[in-house]
């Protein structure tokens, strides 16, 4: 492949990532104003049985193909991983501002730098490991364990990181080789079919309101899923890492404009320690590169 094939491919994956990662964030402002509607669970519900009603519309011509795959294994393990990722980040901005949790979830960059140099073989060199080392104080400083304000409720977006960074190195795992469409129509019926069976006991009838929602945070989520698979299918996972930290900027921009919250003083030094490490890495070990 010539070098200006290289550069346009990796072009096309980084806005497919940046526009994967605005969807997310329009997604879980939603989600935030959904919850109090309809309860928390529900609308994790909400997010994976929109997106499955949407993907079947969209695949139907072609559903008998789309089904098959060469890696269930890795299709179920992806799902489980993201339906997991979303219940702990849902309920993570149920209990903090959007900004702060945000800024939290910001960690997955050097997570899945460093899964990718353990599981996938990428470079792992010492500026990296430094990187996540600098980003895990970045965390500390946002939460401060030990202080007067420090909430548990914060443990829910870090697990929701960790999951999440997991669920990306599996969809950098099948490559290019599956279609984006299988990846998307297996995380939508796995997170449904769980779903489905636990919501009936937490269920809230939407208003019109809620309606409305539920279709935003379909339509957001499965077009961000689309864009964040076929990111991860042209690109390295630690190349596109660092392009996650739009997030914390659209997280910030919502946060304000929708629930008039802004973040705190340590709150901004943690985020910008964070991200710093996480581009840091980006600029010495894969640019220069």
């Amino acid at each position: 492949m010539s070098d200006i094939a290289v550069a346009t491919t990796r072009t096309r994956a980084i806005l497919l990532m940046i526009t994967a990662i605005l969807c997310f964030t329009l997604m879980d402002a939603t989600a935030k104003a959904l919850s109090p509607r309809i309860g928390v669970l529900p609308t994790i519900w909400a997010r994976y049985a929109g997106q499955m009603l949407l993907v079947l519309v969209l695949i139907a011509p072609r559903l008998h193909s789309v089904v098959r795959t060469d890696h269930p294994g890795l299709q179920f393990m992806r799902s489980i991983l993201l339906m997991s990722a979303t219940a702990f980040f849902f309920t993570g901005i149920s209990l903090i501002p959007l900004t702060e949790a945000a800024a939290l979830m910001a960690l997955n960059p050097v997570l899945i730098t460093l899964g990718a140099a353990l599981f996938l073989g990428e470079p792992m060199g010492p500026r990296r490991i430094g990187g996540i080392a600098v980003a895990l104080i970045g965390a500390m400083i946002i939460i401060r364990p030990g202080s007067a304000v420090f909430s548990p409720a914060a443990l829910f977006p870090l697990a929701a990181a960790g999951c999440y960074s997991a669920y990306s190195l599996l969809t950098r795992r099948l490559g290019s080789g599956e279609d984006v469409w299988t990846s998307l129509f297996y995380t939508g019926l796995v997170g449904t079919v769980l779903l489905t069976m636990a919501v009936p006991f937490a269920w809230q009838t939407p208003d019109a309101v809620a309606w409305g929602m539920i279709g935003l945070i379909t339509v957001f989520g499965t077009f961000g899923q689309l864009a964040l698979i076929r990111a991860f299918s042209l690109g390295e996972a630690s190349m596109l890492a660092p392009y996650s930290y739009t997030g914390l900027v659209f997280a910030a921009l919502w946060g304000a404009l929708f629930f008039a919250e802004l973040p705190d003083f340590w709150t901004v030094v943690g985020a910008l320690v964070i991200a710093g490490a996480g581009l840091y890495v980006w600029h010495r070990e894969t640019y220069r590169r």
